[in-house]
């Protein structure tokens, strides 16, 4: 008597046919976690100061190179009209940038940012270095989805016109603080330890500075009286009831042309881990919508001109 072989049976004799599919299956999802760099559920990961070039496959983001502009002992948002009121800020993009300052005069203004299209203004107390100013000669501004998960990613809003948002306390009294969220590395010396003050880098490397802003809006206030209560950071991945709304994180990125001892560095609001940044948001309406639909919400990464990278 004949037996007639299926269709399926149809190839190798019995271990190989059975042994082959699944290692082939095992191989391609191995592949995929390789070229990937990531699995299901995975938070998409940022640059990281102190790495030579960061291990990103899949990110929200958008980004903005706002070089040095000017220096002024004002602060338009702590200290409005009060020329003269702060310690020294060093400002970064718009060139409008003053005591008075309002979203009206950073709209159109000249900038200079990368792209053009962002009249935002941005700054930090000046560092010094053996008492003479230094400025940062990399001043990379990211627009990230990442500290949320991935469904609140998708329902990330663009940050409000005229919204002003403050990171860090330059009234911090250590760095065991938890009101400082100043952080120090240096550039491609990953092996020196980040700390909240000033940190000993190799000769030929470069001080580096990055502060996270807060990502949730009360969803009302462009401002508030201490400046901070509108916003706050995420919990558990999602925003608090209080700050239901999702913006993208601001990741102010600076990196100083100076190396060494650390005791020859201050800021002008006193030690290291005084750092903080305050953002003046004039990007146009439709722009920041454009860039917050393409690159944030889509979780893609953008360049400067806002498209995919």
């Amino acid at each position: 008597m004949l037996l007639r072989r299926s269709p399926r049976s149809s190839g190798p004799p019995h271990g190989r046919r059975r042994l082959w599919p699944p290692l082939f299956a095992a191989l391609g999802l191995l592949l995929t976690m390789v070229f990937t760099g990531s699995t299901a559920g995975a938070e998409p990961r940022s640059p990281q100061p102190g790495a030579q070039k960061a291990d990103v496959v899949r990110v929200a983001e958008f980004l903005a190179e706002c070089p040095y502009s000017h220096r002024l002992p004002d602060d338009p948002i702590v200290f409005p009209s009060l020329p003269g009121a702060s310690h020294m800020h060093s400002f970064f993009g718009s060139h409008a940038t003053n005591a008075h300052t309002t979203v009206n005069d950073l709209l159109g203004a000249a900038s200079t940012c990368s792209p053009s299209t962002d009249t935002s203004s941005y700054w930090v107390p000046t560092l010094y270095a053996n008492d003479q100013a230094v400025e940062p000669t990399g001043t990379t501004f990211y627009y990230l989805g990442e500290g949320v998960r991935d469904d609140i990613i998708r329902q990330i809003k663009p940050l409000p016109q005229g919204l002003r948002i403050v990171a860090g306390n330059a009234k911090a009294t250590g760095t065991n603080d938890p009101t400082s969220i100043a952080r120090w590395s240096c550039l491609h010396h990953g092996e020196v330890n980040p700390s909240k003050d000033f940190v000993n880098c190799p000769p030929g490397s470069m001080l580096e500075s990055y502060l996270d802003f807060p990502q949730c809006w009360n969803g009302r206030d462009l401002d508030s009286a201490d400046h901070k209560s509108h916003m706050s950071y995420p919990v558990n991945g999602a925003c608090p009831p209080s700050h239901p709304v999702p913006v993208p994180k601001l990741r102010q990125v600076l990196r100083y042309p100076v190396s060494g001892n650390p005791a020859a560095f201050r800021l002008a609001s006193g030690p290291g881990y005084t750092m903080h940044g305050d953002f003046f948001n004039a990007w146009p309406a439709a722009e920041m919508q454009r860039r917050v639909t393409t690159c944030i919400n889509a979780i893609v990464k953008c360049g400067a001109d806002g498209t995919p990278s």
